[in-house]
């Protein structure tokens, strides 16, 4: 700030890894902020189609997406994608990342057509501009796959989960911890299909991958053994259900606030597995 004119574009770099400090620390109002700051010198210094604009609407669109503000986020990843298609090759991977914000941002509000639209858009600009098995494939095929089994369409969210686990298994670690996200959503799909045993064993895959690779007292891990004891609930192996689900709630009430939805989650399904447990044992008693 002592050695650049305040419109420098050097100075707009510097605000937007402020702001992603800040947004990785969940410091949303500060990160909106610094991007701010770096969009307002950005516009002073550069042609309105410069693609660091849209990189910058992406960035402000990132911490609207993590705020819940649905609105402002698309409208920011709308004005990036409108900045790349002017001044990007329509292949090129940057538009088919904002596509795959837009998809997000849609799925988030419910439009799960538009949602899926956006990340096929995606999906298609990377299979011309990338290798098959580039790991930028990976998160695409999983925002399909979600927005497929939100929509109650689970032959096709598991065959788009498959396609990120393949993808991921060449390209990552056997112990990464994003492995073991897709493991935990194809079991999440083979729990909705009352596919339990295939379900159970995606699950287990998700939790051994975490054990290795996280914290005991990580948050992934809470949301681990709560699918696992929703399994054995599904299945009247309620003593192992409980376990888990307690498991699932140590975790969560080391991390959490008391008041926090998922903690609250946690707890109703404790509560309901123990009555289910209580009901059992009194039956046959």
């Amino acid at each position: 700030q002592q050695s650049l004119p305040s419109n420098h574009p050097d100075l707009a770099s510097t605000y937007m890894n402020i702001g992603n400090v800040y947004s990785s620390m969940g410091e949303y109002v500060k990160a909106l902020s610094s991007h701010e700051k770096a969009l307002a010198i950005q516009q002073q210094s550069l042609p309105s189609n410069h693609p660091q604009l849209a990189s910058t609407y992406n960035n402000i669109g990132n911490v609207y997406f993590s705020m819940g503000e649905y609105a402002k986020a698309l409208s920011s990843y709308e004005k990036a994608l409108a900045i790349q298609q002017q001044s990007l090759p329509s292949n090129h991977p940057q538009l088919a990342s904002t596509y795959n914000n837009i998809g997000n941002v849609y799925s988030s509000m419910g439009e799960y057509v538009k949602a899926l639209s956006s990340h096929e858009k995606a999906l298609a600009i990377q299979q011309q501009s990338l290798p098959s098995n580039h790991p930028d494939l990976a998160p695409t095929y999983m925002n399909i796959g979600l927005v497929y089994f939100s929509m109650g369409e689970y032959v096709k969210a598991l065959s788009s989960y498959e396609k990120t686990l393949g993808i991921q298994q060449q390209s990552l670690p056997s112990n990464h911890p994003d492995l073991a996200l897709t493991y935990n959503n194809i079991g999440n799909v083979y729990f909705s299909m009352g596919e339990y045993a295939k379900a159970l064993s995606s699950h287990e895959k998700a939790l051994a991958i975490q054990q290795q690779s996280l914290p005991s007292n990580h948050p992934q891990l809470a949301s681990t053994y709560n699918n696992i004891a929703l399994v054995y609930y599904s299945m009247g192996e309620y003593p192992k259900a409980c376990s888990s689900i307690r498991y699932a709630v140590d975790i969560g009430s080391k991390f959490l606030p008391p008041n926090h939805p998922d903690l609250r989650r946690l707890k109703a399904n404790l509560d309901k597995i123990n009555n289910r447990w209580q009901s059992y044992l009194f039956v046959f008693l």
